[in-house]
């Protein structure tokens, strides 16, 4: 399997030989000068080494101060600063009373919101959409994560005592209540309402990745395994009119989706069948198989009886796809594993993993082909397509 986006080897460093080696010293060499203040102090004022010396310490400092950005985020987003900036630019002293903020509060949000990008100074004092703020608007899915990010700051409010814990009983534990439940099939529909509903909000800009990636519409019936309240499949309906849809998830989360498929007008060729994936058989008769964002919330064990069920669901002419964030993926690694590898170890389930992670559980799981699908946006999601046997 070999990806641009994935390159085939994940840590080239690791590889035996003379020139990991020699690139082992050259790093080691290149830690020592980082590490001395008078190198530092030398390379800030030489003029050809001046441009990447700000840029470290820069990027330094943005790890220190990034719980006060995502902080000032989520300012504006309570506010619903970028809607109201969004009928034209205004004053602080226009924006105070409609933010219900002091003037200098509002001066200082809106300073710190121009700085990172999310507004933007304009002409007579006047604050505008910045380039992220605009794109924050309509994006619900968005704003409901960084409304959720309170459970999971409060979980990382110690980290190393999280990391020395491991997994352990935690805020994001409760809220997605199927990663620690020994029956999950057995939770209630108030147990499972909010986490359904922060996974739709959030999967129209996964699904567009998916179906921009695969061609949903050469299959006959789909089967979206975790599929919650069906809103990646009311996506895919839409992408591919003649197409059999099927949703597999826990009972009280089914019951959401059948009733979203009959409001859709969509119950003559969708239907959900509730149940777990670890303890009930998969419904058959798809010939793809999805598992969007399923598949890192759980363990190598779970995930190999998982793709062996589906192995055995699909027969030998089945796909399966796999759609997330990946760890090692070129250009977004502190998404795959500096974010979801905290954010999994507090959920207190699964965990990030490279498509050759994944793909050697697949094999054991006797998938025999086994390919990338690019995608636009690979920080959003990344797709694995795996078939059994055939190569086509």
């Amino acid at each position: 399997m070999a990806s641009a986006d994935h390159p085939a080897a994940d840590h080239p460093a690791d590889a035996p030989g003379t020139g990991a080696a020699l690139l082992d010293r050259l790093l080691s060499l290149r830690d020592r000068l980082v590490a001395s203040p008078r190198f530092r102090h030398w390379a800030a004022r030489f003029p050809l080494t001046r441009p990447v010396a700000r840029r470290r310490a820069r990027a330094l400092f943005d790890l220190c101060a990034g719980f006060v950005y995502s902080q000032v985020l989520l300012a504006c987003v309570r506010l619903k600063l970028f809607d109201i900036l969004a009928e034209g630019p205004q004053t602080p002293e226009a924006l105070a009373p409609r933010l219900d903020l002091p003037l200098d509060s509002t001066t200082t949000l809106l300073r710190a919101a121009a700085a990172l990008r999310l507004a933007e100074a304009r002409s007579g004092g006047r604050y505008g959409l910045g380039p992220l703020g605009a794109a924050m608007l309509g994006n619900d899915g968005l704003a409901a994560m960084v409304e959720h990010h309170g459970l999971l700051y409060a979980d990382l409010a110690d980290p190393v005592a999280l990391l020395r814990a491991g997994r352990t009983r935690t805020g994001l534990g409760g809220f997605w209540a199927y990663a620690a439940a020994e029956q999950p099939a057995g939770l209630e529909r108030g147990t499972v309402t909010a986490y359904t509903a922060l996974m739709a909000a959030s999967q129209p800009m996964v699904a567009a990745e998916v179906l921009g990636a695969y061609p949903v519409r050469r299959h006959r019936c789909i089967l979206d395994i975790g599929g919650g309240n069906g809103t990646f499949l009311m996506q895919v309906a839409q992408r591919a009119p003649n197409l059999r849809l099927m949703l597999f998830d826990l009972p009280a989360v089914a019951e959401q989706a059948r009733e979203r498929f009959a409001a859709a007008g969509l119950s003559e060729r969708a239907t959900a069948v509730g149940g777990s994936f670890r303890s009930d058989p998969l419904p058959t008769g798809a010939d793809l198989i999805t598992l969007v964002r399923i598949v890192h919330d759980h363990d190598d064990a779970t995930v190999l009886a998982l793709f062996r069920a589906i192995a055995e669901a699909l027969g030998p002419d089945g796909t399966l796809l796999i759609a997330e964030p990946m760890s090692g993926t070129a250009g977004a690694e502190p998404v795959g594993d500096a974010y979801f590898g905290l954010y999994l170890m507090a959920m207190g389930s699964g965990r990030p993993r490279t498509p050759a992670e994944l793909e050697a559980l697949l094999r054991q799981a006797g998938f025999g082909h086994v390919e990338m699908a690019r995608t636009s946006t690979p920080l959003v999601a990344s797709v694995l397509v795996a078939r059994l046997g055939r190569t086509g």
